[in-house]
């Protein structure tokens, strides 16, 4: 017992040793800071977005939304049961999914418009198709172990789950198997987003990683720290080259994927609330990170400075969701409301 202590011991130093060079070796390549390299581009001033629609429809804390790729329609999931889709031009819901279980946590759009999928408490990833006359059930697909935290859809055969059980998954929706599992986070799976390609996803964990993964070969590519607490959104910078993370540290950080490091921390010694939700401009120069203390608040993502403020919620703003097209904002909250910006 006393050797294996031993041993254990001299491992763990060898990798905090590891860490140590690792760290210095990002330092030395770090030749210049974001806003220092964004020195000469032109501030985008103040952003003030007007609310253009409130939709209205859920009775309980919405908790995820997710846009179509037609820009037009999108999802939400609430714990009042209900999965509801809207047309967000008239402001009316096309549809409602009534779950199994009210705890749900997640939802996704697939991106043929033909299904939507949630996920909770439950532990499992239900897919609906919405295309038949009444949603009908698809598939459960049920092998995590914990809470399923984010879902997000390759195509209408394939889609890819976090769970509380630590791991990622991609699923056979055909079959309803498991294809490939993403082990490597040692705290809950909050968040995922797919790359533009599909051939890669990154990761958000509860053990304040964020990690890079290859959707083929199951492996973690790249590994980014720096957040001091849970990682519970994360997102793609629309050039593909770097991550946006949010925290309960109150933080949202940039990691360039090529750079493998951070290059810039976006935070306000006046925001004390974590970060439920990030969501990007089409451009990527805005960030629209959601809060605990009831707003929205944007950054410029270049300069590192607060732009704008989106208020009107009266509760926690659980999700942010940016339409493809870019043409505005979509905030959701436990106030039960859904609002529309641009």
């Amino acid at each position: 017992m006393a050797s294996e202590k031993a041993e254990i011991d001299a491992l763990k130093k060898e990798c905090d040793g590891l860490r140590t060079q690792i760290e210095t070796a990002r330092k030395a390549v770090a030749d210049t800071t974001m806003p220092g390299a964004s020195g000469g581009v032109a501030s985008v001033g103040q952003i003030q977005l007007k609310q253009r629609k409130n939709l209205k429809g859920h009775l309980a804390k919405i908790y995820s939304l997710h846009w179509s790729d037609d820009s037009r329609q999108m999802v939400s999931a609430s714990q009042d049961g209900k999965l509801l889709i809207w047309d967000t031009f008239t402001g009316n819901k096309v549809a409602a999914v009534p779950l199994k279980s009210a705890w749900v946590m997640s939802c996704s759009y697939a991106p043929s418009g033909n299904m939507v999928a949630s996920g909770g408490l439950d532990n499992m990833c239900t897919v609906y198709n919405i295309k038949a006359a009444s949603p009908k059930t698809v598939r459960e697909l049920d092998a995590h172990t914990g809470y399923l935290a984010c879902c997000r859809f390759l195509s209408d055969s394939e889609i890819i789950t976090a769970s509380g059980d630590t791991t990622c998954c991609l699923w056979d929706i055909e079959t309803g198997k498991q294809k490939v599992i993403y082990t490597n986070h040692i705290g809950d799976c909050m968040s995922l987003a797919l790359s533009s390609d599909m051939n890669t996803f990154i990761s958000g964990a509860c053990d304040s990683l964020a990690k890079l993964w290859d959707v083929r070969d199951g492996t973690c590519k790249q590994t980014f720290s720096g957040h001091t607490s849970d990682i519970n959104a994360i997102s793609f910078f629309p050039s593909g080259n770097a991550i946006i993370t949010g925290a309960d540290d109150c933080t949202c950080k940039m990691y360039d994927l090529r750079a493998d490091q951070e290059v810039v921390t976006y935070k306000d010694a006046s925001l004390k609330s974590g970060v439920t939700s990030v969501a990007l401009s089409l451009s990527g120069r805005l960030i629209f990170a959601g809060y605990d203390d009831f707003n929205c608040h944007i950054w410029d993502s270049l300069k590192g400075e607060k732009v704008g403020v989106l208020a009107g919620h009266e509760n926690r703003v659980s999700c942010t969701g940016v339409p493809p097209d870019g043409m505005g904002v979509c905030t959701g909250s436990w106030d039960s409301f859904m609002k529309l910006w641009n």
